[in-house]
């Protein structure tokens, strides 16, 4: 099976199947005569006087006439020049998902490149040729320059790209594959750079990710409200619905499906002296809720993001093409930002649940650190200080990006998203909530077991079940780093809801 690029109706999984999982593309019928149309108008403005992009040099020199001999050269230039990236390479799935977006936008015929370019973006997709493009060089102002110059490079025949054999150099790697470097003519050089696909394929990746960690932070929570002796009360229907926002009433709907018939909740339904809950776990269905609500945001402003052209300038139908500022970078910079906080905030609540449970005088009877021989076992109390690490990075990089605008090319370009750098910092969020989470379910699934004889619920039963495929229960001390990394590792393979939901059916 391999994707049909037709340039419009790119949905978030699809950027996902072929970031991750090498999904093969092919551009459809329609798309490559769109691209031959926008050519042939691209070739007729090419007569004429100075257009920028097609006849005139770019940013602060858009002014410089180009003459017809030297704009193949001024392509090539531009690509060379704008690769100027530095630092670690970025991973391969975000390159992966950048080059499909870039043929995504190419498809569209808004963009004026030949057939010829999108189609040996994608052979290079379908041959896993990924070029190397360093983490630093993007401000997410004229889309994401330099990171796509890289890329650009290689379909040129120059730069480097990652393989299994290391660092190969760029037309080596093209004629392992079979490809021919495509010599650029006026206007693709432009066309392959002034877009926002690295930061848009950092947004889609992590909203596939924040949709499934929202739906584990709730799993989590269960356990926790088990471990901790906590009541299931303020997380019923009616009492949810006095304040109807949809995440709230999302998550609450998940924590009461899965702690329905636990003996644990109901062994002390009545004679318990305490009032209510900790705010960590009465709260829990409005933060995670607040956090569902934000991504629903952001997935509405990625999905409209895969429906637009950006590019700049933009060829159009009636033989005109316009500057304007599509590659700005402002609106999936935001979201990024607005995400990364939400985020923040789910890891920061886990980590207070976790910490309840290792506290002997808030954990309503369990040892301290769940040890088996407190003070001559630690228990899991340095797995809160992991979790707590993580929370304090998180804190950090929930400071928005958006507002450090710097002024570049000559103030040409005087105001900047910033956007690859919220992307950048909103995987590491994503990455440290998965870890948070972890720590918080290998925690709470040793504090249920250690309230036997009582078990727990069949939902949150089957959460502690698959973790103990990977890690031991209670027991004497031992190195925790293996199990920790082994609980993220199921995380990471979205193991987790899908054994809850064997026993509750979906979960939202």
């Amino acid at each position: 099976m391999s994707l049909e690029l037709e340039g419009l109706g790119v949905t978030i999984c699809d950027v996902v199947a072929v970031a991750r999982r090498g999904e093969q593309v092919r551009l459809s019928d329609a798309a490559i005569e769109r691209m031959a149309v926008a050519r042939r108008i691209v070739e007729h403005l090419a007569e004429g006087g100075p257009t920028y992009g097609i006849s005139t040099g770019f940013g602060a020199l858009a002014t410089t006439t180009i003459p017809p001999d030297r704009r193949a050269a001024l392509q090539r230039s531009m690509i060379r020049s704008h690769a100027a990236g530095m630092g670690s390479a970025v991973e391969t799935e975000v390159v992966r998902a950048m080059m499909f977006l870039r043929a995504r936008t190419l498809a569209l015929g808004a963009s004026g490149a030949r057939p010829l370019v999108a189609e040996t973006l994608v052979r290079m997709i379908n041959a896993g040729v990924v070029p190397v493009v360093p983490e630093y060089g993007s401000l997410g102002a004229s889309g994401d320059l330099a990171p796509l110059a890289h890329a650009a490079l290689v379909l040129m025949g120059e730069g480097e790209v990652l393989s299994d054999e290391g660092v190969l150099e760029g037309g080596a790697a093209m004629a392992q594959a079979g490809i021919e470097p495509v010599e650029l003519l006026e206007k693709e050089g432009l066309a392959l750079i002034n877009g926002t696909d690295g930061i848009l394929g950092m947004l889609c990746l992590a909203v596939h990710d924040a949709t499934h960690l929202l739906t584990v932070a709730d799993v989590a929570a269960a356990l926790s409200v088990e471990g901790l002796l906590a009541t299931d009360r303020a997380y019923a229907a009616d009492l949810q619905a006095l304040r109807p926002h949809p995440g709230q009433g999302k998550s609450a709907a998940n924590l009461r499906v899965m702690l329905a018939g636990s003996p644990i909740v109901a062994s002390h339904r009545t004679d318990d002296i305490r009032v209510q809950d900790a705010y960590s776990i009465r709260c829990t269905p409005q933060v995670h809720g607040a956090a569902r609500d934000t991504l629903e945001f952001v997935t509405d402003v990625a999905n409209r993001e895969l429906a637009s052209a950006i590019d700049n300038p933009m060829v159009l139908p009636d033989f005109r093409i316009e500057s304007c500022g599509n590659f700005h970078g402002a609106p999936v910079a935001m979201a990024a930002d607005y995400l990364a906080i939400a985020l923040a905030e789910v890891g920061a609540i886990a980590e207070r649940r976790l910490d309840r449970l290792l506290d002997y005088n808030r954990s309503h009877g369990l040892p301290p650190f769940l040890a088996a021989d407190p003070g001559v076992d630690s228990g899991l109390m340095i797995a809160q200080y992991t979790a707590a690490a993580m929370c304090a990075e998180n804190r950090r990089l929930a400071a928005p990006a958006v507002v450090d605008s710097l002024p570049t090319s000559a103030m040409q370009e005087d105001h900047v998203s910033m956007g690859w750098g919220a992307a950048r910092k909103l995987r590491r969020v994503v990455d440290n909530l998965r870890r948070i989470l972890a720590v918080e379910w290998v925690t709470a699934a040793r504090a249920v077991e250690l309230r036997a004889p009582l078990v727990p619920a069949d939902a949150t039963a089957a959460a502690v079940d698959l973790l103990r495929t990977r890690v031991r229960g209670p027991g004497p001390d031992r190195s925790l780093a293996p199990e920790l990394q082994a609980a993220e590792h199921l995380l990471k393979e979205e193991r987790l809801v899908r054994a809850v939901e064997t026993v509750t059916g979906p979960l939202n």
